[in-house]
């Protein structure tokens, strides 16, 4: 009875030491989405405010310019070093980037020094995430049984719809109860100071994990694990950046990008959009966790996979349709539910097909990697393209098409890829 309890007590340490790191990304994400025109303002002065809100967006993609250099080192290092000590690195250098913004002085205080703060501390959260992902979700699978790969490892993503969640609802919350000056004089900062809470949380919490893996030190383990991955893992390591495209690009345009779409072309009242978001984030984690169950039981992560693809291009077109329907909103909100869920489905089973293919020696520099460059290229670039096709082509269902397009070509490479099982 003692070891049984002992057991689950390790398996929740685990499971909260791994997932607060990416938690803590995703919500300092959609806090600083939630809150760029102010921090635009605040930092990036300019002669009209969309021009401060230009180069606030701008910084924000600084982060994702970072990523890959992250999951080369970081990810490297918890290959090499163990994934207990990448994973604290990445949660310190985390919490720096956040309090560098949190704490930042405005323009009108310091001037020029300003701006470079908050791109400081976008470059260190940037650089801390790209290594965060492949340590958290290596240890996951690794400190999981042969039967609770997929409920671990579901954690990584239910993470991160509890942050979106967590985000969305508290920029909700300040933006309705604070003035205006309340909120550019000190409400905006509030989220991230919360979000340095869990900072030391973190820490305490992953000192006293056990360790999973570290490197050997013979000589066949000597080569670099990112020269391996762009050796002998290359065709892994490009098919599984095709192959995460398709959750990112589903995420960052039908759950990031869409309220923004739903007010700017079909007028939706803000208060409605970001209540939506909030559902859709609800509905996305419970999809991951019952995908988690499911690939436990079934093994069958590729299939799911492959159903989640053709699901995404089956109602993407229908979900931004209805938008355009008057007085059918709320079968536009129930398309796009069914589309949350097949996100849901698609993020555990990319991220479990990718991780327990590749082998021990080099599987957090391959995860770290394949989803760095897969977010940076695709989710970095999926806003700013939508926008460019609407307003080159002046068609409300250009996002629907993009997002078509770029499932067939990860459908594609899922059909390629050859499903393995490493311990």
């Amino acid at each position: 009875m003692e070891a049984a309890s002992g057991r689950k007590g390790g398996n929740r340490r685990v499971i909260v030491g791994a997932s607060l790191g990416n938690g803590l990304e995703i919500f300092d994400f959609t806090v600083y989405s939630f809150f760029a025109t102010v921090i635009g303002k605040l930092y990036f002065p300019s002669d009209t405010a969309y021009g401060s809100l230009l180069m606030a967006v701008a910084v924000f993609g600084v982060g994702f310019v970072m990523r890959p250099l992250g999951s080369m080192v970081l990810g490297a290092y918890a290959d090499r070093k163990g994934r207990k000590a990448a994973m604290l690195a990445t949660i310190m250098l985390m919490g720096l980037g956040t309090a560098l913004i949190a704490f930042a002085p405005t323009h009108e205080q310091i001037g020029v020094w300003a701006p470079i703060l908050i791109i400081a501390g976008r470059l260190l959260q940037g650089f801390s995430a790209g290594g965060e992902v492949g340590a958290a979700t290596t240890l996951l699978l690794e400190s999981a049984g042969a039967n609770q790969r997929g409920a671990f490892v579901s954690w990584q993503a239910i993470s991160q719809g509890i942050a979106a969640l967590l985000g969305a609802s508290l920029g909700l919350l300040l933006t309705s109860v604070l003035s205006e000056d309340a909120l550019y004089s000190w409400g905006w900062r509030v989220p991230f100071i919360l979000g340095l809470l869990i900072v030391p949380v973190g820490v305490y919490i992953r000192r006293h994990i056990e360790e999973t893996h570290v490197g050997s030190d013979s000589a066949a383990a000597k080569q670099a694990p990112v020269r391996e991955m762009l050796t002998r893992h290359a065709s892994d390591l490009v098919l599984g950046i095709l192959m995460i495209m398709s959750g990112t690009v589903m995420v960052y345009i039908v759950l990031f990008y869409m309220p923004t779409y739903m007010m700017q072309t079909h007028h939706v009242a803000a208060p409605t959009a970001y209540l939506l978001n909030c559902l859709a984030a609800a509905v996305q984690i419970v999809a991951v966790y019952l995908s988690g169950k499911y690939v436990d039981r079934f093994k069958r992560s590729k299939r799911a996979m492959l159903f989640s693809i053709v699901a995404g291009m089956a109602l993407s077109y229908p979900t931004f349709w209805m938008l355009g329907v008057p007085g059918h909103l709320w079968l536009a909100v129930a398309f796009r539910m069914l589309l949350i869920v097949a996100i849901g489905i698609n993020m555990l089973t990319s991220t479990m097909l990718i991780v327990e293919a590749l082998p021990r020696s080099v599987r957090a520099t391959g995860v770290s990697m394949i989803y760095s460059f897969g977010v940076t290229i695709f989710g970095g670039s999926a806003q700013v393209v939508v926008t460019w096709l609407l307003k080159a082509t002046g068609n409300p269902m250009a996002p629907a098409w993009y997002l078509i397009g770029m499932l067939a070509a990860s459908l594609a490479a899922t059909c390629v890829f050859q499903e393995r099982r490493h311990a």
